[in-house]
């Protein structure tokens, strides 16, 4: 009978080594009327390896001991790095995930100048793909939600944002890892567009939020809406008789939120006039104020909108204040690992809610980096959403197990063709490659490859070939593979080789972090920077993967500052943090200044100069060099 996975069954105990951290385990036979989901090659999520964190950045000051962490990696990798400090600790969790809907996102770069002799002035970057195989990507949710479970306390709530695509599948999974009884809500976020006349389906205008809580101890904080009632019209929605006391107080028999044969209960009609509008699970940017139950304070983000970031599939901030004031309370910790351009983070400061945020693209990194300093600065001037809030406004980037080898995953496979002189194939469909007699198969590098990645290749080998090479040579294993990834689960080649049972096969595991660390990914960014007449000066800066992008040569630029978007500067470097003293973020159609006049106490000064395309060039020199 086949086993599965339900997490709400155990205690679980944490291996604070360095070695596998426990998550439970939780295999019991299938319960009758209990439905679980099922696919090729599922396995239970029991253990995961803790990850080292290398903090790279500092910005502002902690309050009360604490500074709120950005994590560029893998957020598999970045949870089970959590989960040896912030297991059970953790309020809410809000994550937009892929939604697998078939589609690469882009986003336009452009050169902030005109002085550029050339016509390439902008392109389209692909910042991620969300194109999967079915099987690939449930087990890729579902490992991640197993973990979400574990670092969210007792209290704490999760909140999945999809839509049509997966929502029926992240349903099932989010009830075989939370429970039934701990599913809360469906809620429904409608918002406007373009009209698409589709002959076979109905128009798709709607977002879902699949709210669970991780215990019943879990609440609801913000269950209403402050709205300035009509009270004649107000008296006409409660439907029932309305009484009056001696002195004119009016009020009605009050039954909800009583327990079952509890007796009803006279509610004054000003008290409840007072209460507000209840939150109802349908939130809406339409037209709807001839409906009771609908308004239009959660805003779609339209085209010329100030928050616009230029990042792909962003939120509207209003859709994350509610969520955040619903599920936590002042200062509480909020978690959201798939964190694209900050929206979570930057709506928790403004709130004085306490962060941590993570994602496995460097532009995501950079965009959510530039606006909450952006946000901090303007909360030190003004408070903005509560005026009683303490605010958090300091923070902390760090990677998780070394992962700034790639700075787009998006173009990993070419760049380690490249880098590995790996002999492309062009039309295998299995196989990216061959190298010293080993077919190559380059596995997914935005996160560690397990057993669910192999079932494509699994299933693509051509069997028939392999059982002439096996008659011919029985003794030789009929397929020398050699997989490259970027960290992977230990048993790896193991699981393939009895995958493949009964042809033997030869399988080496190539692992980028462990075995190729000193590889050259990327062509490295040029600049000059010295020390002059008390000023630093950055005379030069060549971002060459920028300047190939824009079929540009170095002489082709007259300006240097319209390839960056900003330059930190550290006047007394560690060694090993960057603390910047000086934030150069100009607005989008100003340029950094490129001098900055040195203060008398300086020493050995870094400096971070980050192109359009989030690369950056990073040296340091000495007051007086």
């Amino acid at each position: 009978m086949t086993k599965t996975t339900m997490p709400a069954q155990e205690s679980l105990q944490l291996d604070t080594s360095n070695a596998a951290t426990d998550v439970g385990k939780y295999e019991f036979e299938p319960i009758k009327g209990y439905p679980m989901l099922n696919w090729r090659g599922k396995r239970p999520f029991t253990s995961t390896q803790y990850y080292p964190a290398q903090l790279k950045e500092v910005h502002g000051e902690e309050v009360d001991g604490w500074r709120n962490k950005i994590f560029w990696g893998d957020n598999l990798q970045v949870m089970s790095h959590l989960l040896k400090e912030f297991r059970g600790k953790i309020d809410l969790i809000y994550i937009d995930p892929p939604f697998d809907s078939k589609a690469d996102y882009k986003m336009t770069v452009s050169v902030k100048g005109k002085t550029t002799s050339n016509d390439w002035q902008s392109f389209e970057e692909k910042q991620y793909g969300d194109i999967w195989t079915n099987d690939e990507y449930l087990q890729f949710m579902y490992d991640r939600i197993v973990l979400a479970r574990e670092l969210l306390s007792s209290e704490g709530a999760i909140l999945v944002h999809c839509d049509w695509h997966k929502s029926h599948h992240l349903h099932c999974l989010l009830d075989e890892v939370f429970g039934t009884a701990n599913f809360r809500n469906e809620i429904i976020w409608a918002y406007p567009g373009r009209e698409m006349h589709i002959e076979n389906k109905y128009n798709a205008k709607h977002d879902t939020l699949l709210f669970y809580a991780r215990s019943d101890s879990a609440r609801v904080y913000m269950k209403q809406i402050a709205v300035a009632y009509d009270r004649e019209e107000r008296l006409k929605t409660l439907r029932r008789k309305v009484h009056q006391d001696d002195d004119g107080r009016e009020w009605v028999w009050e039954t909800r939120g009583q327990a079952a044969g509890q007796e009803p209960y006279k509610r004054y009609v000003d008290d409840i006039l007072e209460d507000g509008k209840a939150i109802n699970d349908y939130w809406s940017d339409l037209d709807y104020s001839d409906v009771d139950d609908c308004w239009d304070d959660v805003q779609f983000l339209r085209g010329n909108d100030p928050q616009r970031t230029g990042y792909p599939t962003q939120k509207p901030e209003s859709l994350l204040e509610r969520v955040i004031k619903g599920h936590t309370k002042s200062s509480g910790l909020v978690l959201d690992f798939f964190m694209g351009s900050g929206t979570t983070q930057a709506v928790a400061m403004k709130l004085g809610r306490r962060f941590i945020g993570a994602d496995i693209n460097l532009g995501a990194i950079q965009t959510t980096t530039r606006r909450l300093i952006g946000v901090a600065d303007k909360l030190r001037r003004e408070p903005l959403l509560d005026q009683n809030a303490q605010y958090f406004t300091g923070f902390e980037i760090y990677n998780v197990n070394h992962y700034d080898i790639f700075r787009n995953p998006v173009q990993a496979k070419d760049l380690l063709i490249e880098a590995l002189e790996i002999q492309k194939l062009e039309f295998s469909t299995v196989f990216d490659g061959e190298k010293d007699g080993r077919m190559v198969k380059i596995m997914p590098v935005n996160r560690i490859a397990t057993r669910a990645d192999l079932n494509e290749l699994i299933a693509g080998f051509d069997y028939k070939a392999w059982e002439r090479r096996q008659n011919e040579n029985p003794n030789r294993p009929v397929e020398k593979i050699a997989l490259v990834c970027m960290g992977h689960e230990p048993d790896l080649a193991a699981q393939l080789e009895l995958a493949v049972e009964p042809f033997k096969i030869d399988v080496e595991v190539v692992d980028i972090l462990r075995d190729k660390a000193d590889l050259e990914f990327k062509r490295d960014s040029q600049a000059r920077v010295f020390v002059e007449n008390g000023e630093l000066v950055i005379e030069k800066f060549y971002p060459m993967n920028l300047l190939q992008k824009l079929s540009l040569q170095k002489e082709a630029v007259e300006d240097w500052k319209e390839l960056v978007e900003s330059v930190l500067i550290d006047w007394n470097y560690d060694g090993a943090v960057l603390q910047p003293a000086v934030v150069d973020i100009p607005g989008k159609n100003e340029l950094v200044k490129g001098a900055y006049k040195v203060p008398e106490d300086a020493a050995t000064i870094r400096v971070k100069i980050t192109d359009l395309l989030s690369e950056s060039w990073e040296g340091s020199i000495g007051n007086g060099d």
